[in-house]
């Protein structure tokens, strides 16, 4: 119902024959680069507000350029970064377009090596500045780096502490320039290390570069340079001399998939695109290790090398709900199971009435937990007939059979979005109004007063769009009863991975659990929550612990979704309204393999998660809950 700011994406492709050979057998020596766009596209939904592109030459000469790079901002960047990449080759008659040879030295962007990223801001910072891949330029060509991310760390001030401690002066404060910088300062030392070694076996001049450039170890780039980073990341990078790298965090948080046989070695966060673009099967597809990386070499030998020990798995839960694409094949499945679970907790609260109930989602990434939900309501109807027809102790009828038989799980095309209507949503006082007409109804799709109308989202953040569209809107059905379903759990914790989360007070189910401990006297367990964390912040990071967990402590779930109805119920509304929550124990068993859930449980998976939920708090009850 609410549209978040997620985690970026990101693209690599490397191609490992020289350009001649994609243009025998796939008629242009472009083919990495538009399998890097159709990468890019197939991840669209990781980046509204920018994207960036680069390219690495590894037949340049001297004084030719052989690094490139593209950027722009908006939705549409993806369209501008390629076709202003298109737009420079207007300056090459057809015949030396076609003359591989010629191209390899003089035409931009023509390279062995692609990098792409979707920016979503988490930062909140915006301008081109900030748009990835970032370069760092050196006149020698190992030593120059390009690098993007779909990351957000925690402990970017003790990064920072660290530069300035080398005698770095970084220029901008933010965890993307300071990682280019902190890998730039190893990648300088590693270049160094490879010219004292070349010195020390004679070699002198064009033989020194030759060497550095065919000894370039990133692995040991990588190992000084990540271990102190305490966040969720997918790192990628390229150097000028030809060599490649996506590393992904310990814990395994944010997604990175890659396929690699004897012409490609490829890379993205989401399995579906890889798929898609180059036509394979879903197991051809692997998952990048948590602390590992991919890395290829400038002669084009790939290898999978455990750069950090690995962690417990914390690969993030909530990127499987609502992130990333349904098409793949495991995130659908359990998409499905998420819906097909919460039957029972549906059930109770129609008291079983399916015969009068009618099944919606509200677009588009809940669609598939809706075909889950009436997967298992179309069980529990048949078991209803197959119990009916067992008990009949005689043999049917024919009206008996069909009254039996004729009865199903009724669902309809309730809501639709009018996407074109939120652009203009921004003045203040019109704006819930305009937002009331975000959503269209389908008029006369329940029988008013009598069917009740089930409505399932994957999740319920602030609540606003529920107070301001979903429920006026829904109203005009007038249903018997509205209950809207969560496929996730409660939101109750900020994430601060790589996914624009809001500040504890703008969850609706923070809200709640305060106003319900102001209404039963309970203040004291607030500011009992705020010393916790005060004193949680005075320890180490290690061995901190979440204090904020204990605001919920007092309540049960369902008490905290009886209050967010009554605080989101729209004036002058009637129609008894219920919310329903996945368990914590049902998305576990729905996503078994990525156990990182945060956002519901408040068990943060790494330090840097901890200490900024603590301070969170400490900020929420001296800025906010002392001016209430």
């Amino acid at each position: 119902m609410e549209t978040l700011k997620h985690e970026c994406g990101v693209a690599l492709v490397r191609l490992l024959k020289p350009l001649e050979y994609y243009q025998q057998k796939y008629g242009t020596w472009m083919y990495g680069l538009n399998k890097l766009y159709l990468m890019m596209e197939k991840q669209h939904n990781r980046g509204q507000e920018g994207a960036g592109m680069a390219c690495v030459s590894l037949e340049a000469e001297p004084g030719q350029e052989y690094m490139f790079r593209q950027r722009a901002e908006g939705t549409k960047a993806i369209t501008e970064i390629f076709g202003e990449v298109h737009r420079s080759f207007k300056d090459f008659s057809p015949k030396k377009l076609n003359d591989v040879e010629y191209v390899k030295r003089h035409v931009p962007f023509a390279g062995e090596m692609y990098m792409g990223h979707l920016r979503y801001s988490t930062t909140g910072k915006s301008g081109l500045s900030y748009v990835h891949p970032f370069l760092r330029r050196n006149n020698w060509r190992a030593k120059n780096l390009c690098l993007c991310g779909n990351f957000n760390m925690t402990n970017i001030d003790e990064i920072f502490g660290r530069l300035r401690a080398q005698g770095q002066w970084p220029r901008i404060y933010s965890d993307s320039y300071i990682m280019l910088e902190l890998l730039g300062h190893r990648l300088d030392r590693e270049v160094e290390r490879n010219f004292v070694q070349a010195q020390a076996q004679g070699l002198e001049g064009m033989d020194i570069t030759e060497y550095i450039e065919n000894n370039v170890q990133m692995s040991n780039v990588l190992q000084t340079s990540m271990t102190g980073f305490d966040g969720g990341y997918v790192v990628c990078g390229l150097t000028g001399s030809g060599e490649m790298f996506s590393m992904r965090d310990p814990w395994g948080i944010r997604p990175a998939f890659y396929y690699i046989n004897d012409e490609i070695a490829v890379l993205a966060s989401e399995r579906p695109v890889l798929q898609t673009t180059f036509d394979l099967e879903c197991d051809d597809v692997k998952e990048l290790p948590a602390g590992a990386a991919l890395l290829v070499k400038r002669n084009g030998e790939c290898s999978i090398e455990q750069v950090l020990e690995p962690k417990e798995s914390q690969a993030c839960s909530f990127e499987r709900i609502y992130f990333s694409r349904g098409s793949d094949r495991d995130i659908y499945k359990e998409r499905k199971k998420l819906g097909e679970q919460l039957t029972q907790p549906i059930l109770k609260a129609i008291d079983n009435d399916t015969q009068h109930t009618v099944f919606s989602f509200i677009p588009n990434t809940a669609e598939v937990a809706f075909y889950g939900m009436l997967d298992g309501f179309k069980n529990y109807v048949n078991e209803q007939k197959i119990a009916r027809l067992s008990n009949l102790g005689h043999t049917p009828s024919h009206e008996e059979l069909m009254s039996i038989l004729q009865e199903d799980v009724r669902s309809e095309k309730v809501a639709w979005k009018d996407i074109k209507l939120r652009t203009f949503i921004t003045e203040g006082n019109s704006r819930n109004d305009l937002a009331s007409h975000v959503y269209d109804i389908t008029y006369e799709s329940i029988e008013p007063h009598v069917d009740n109308l089930v409505i399932i989202d994957d999740s319920i953040v602030r609540g606003t769009t529920l107070k301001e569209s979903i429920l006026r809107i829904l109203d005009r059905l007038h249903p018997h009863k509205i209950v809207i379903v969560s496929s996730a759990p409660q939101i109750r914790y900020p994430d601060y991975y790589g996914i624009d989360m809001p500040r504890l007070e703008e969850f609706c189910v923070f809200r709640a659990t305060i106003q319900l401990l102001k209404e039963r006297g309970l203040q004291h367990v607030i500011e009992d929550v705020y010393r916790s964390c005060k004193a949680e912040l005075e320890k180490s990071k290690d061995e901190m612990k979440n204090g904020v967990r204990e605001i919920y402590s007092p309540f049960t779930t369902e008490e905290i979704n009886n209050k967010i109805v009554e605080m989101l119920r729209p004036e002058g509304m009637k129609t008894p309204v219920e919310l329903v929550y996945q368990s914590i124990e049902g998305l576990q068993m729905a996503i078994p393999n990525h156990r990182g859930n945060w956002y519901f449980t408040g068990k943060y998976p790494t330090p840097g998660g901890t200490k900024l939920c603590n301070e969170a708090f400490v900020d929420y009850f001296e800025n906010v809950y002392k001016s209430e």
